[in-house]
């Protein structure tokens, strides 16, 4: 079944059509790149998915079950984590700490956080920062770390709530090369063992093409291309409204690097 399907998905902020009539569909395990330039629609999209903001027109289903204008915190229980462009931590806590406060959310045990919080669902947390390289550095606060390093943390944070989607605004944003692509070879292995889907926006095309299964791209609100990084790399239109030069060369350094 479908993971995630975008039905007509329509958004106007007065005479603005943001989004006009976005449609797509996301399986499990997938990795789906929305692109496009300043303007084209991305973040308008994205947030109608995540719930942030409520479509005009359109409806959002997740595996069949209509979540169209379904609240983020429901969506959470329903299987979708989040991350942002800017990473979303408690500086004054610990890196174990920042997950155990995701897991103890998850769990709707807030009422025991002034007792015994330092206690609860440690061993999970520490799990979980297992998963993305973390561990080693569990009892450190996370105001010391690397900004790489924190947003591993807060991809533990959206696992906390086992997602089967996992929705990531500018998941590089602010990292520098390096950093980026072992985040996001980090979220593709982890996305594509455990069966769950990704829906990520991204302005680095490296990653894009290095780890996206297809992408869509939008312009003024609308999709004019869609499918796997080769075909967007050869569309005519894409080339000439967005890629560009540089786009060209970042899909052959993946393809130098992936295939």
């Amino acid at each position: 079944m479908t993971l995630l399907a975008a039905e007509g998905l329509t958004k106007r902020f007065g005479g603005v059509v943001a989004a006009n009539g976005v449609s797509f569909a996301l399986e499990p395990g997938e990795m789906l790149a929305m692109i496009g330039p300043n303007g084209a629609g991305k973040s308008t999209t994205f947030n109608m998915v995540g719930g942030q903001l409520r479509p005009d027109a359109g409806r959002v289903t997740l595996a069949g079950q209509d979540v169209t204008n379904t609240p983020p915190r429901a969506l959470c229980r329903l299987g979708v984590g989040r991350s942002f462009q800017v990473a979303q931590t408690f500086l004054s806590f610990t890196v174990v700490g920042n997950v155990q406060m995701a897991l103890i959310a998850h769990q709707r045990q807030t009422r025991q956080m002034l007792s015994d919080a330092a206690a609860l669902h440690r061993d999970a947390a520490l799990a979980l920062l297992d998963r993305v390289g973390m561990a080693a550095q569990a009892d450190r606060p996370i105001g010391e770390l690397a900004y790489g390093d924190v947003k591993r943390v807060e991809l533990a944070i959206a696992l906390a709530g086992a997602p089967r989607l996992l929705l990531m605004d500018e998941p590089t944003a602010g990292m520098a090369p390096s950093e980026r692509a072992a985040l996001m070879a980090l979220v593709a292995g982890i996305a594509r063992r455990e069966r769950i889907g990704v829906l990520f926006t991204e302005h680095d095309m490296d990653s894009v093409f290095a780890h996206a299964d297809r992408i869509l791209v939008l312009v003024r609100g609308e999709i004019i291309a869609r499918g796997s990084p080769e075909d967007v790399r050869a569309d005519p239109e894409v080339q000439r409204v967005y890629l560009g030069q540089s786009g060209t060369k970042a899909a052959a350094r993946a393809r130098r690097t992936h295939g």
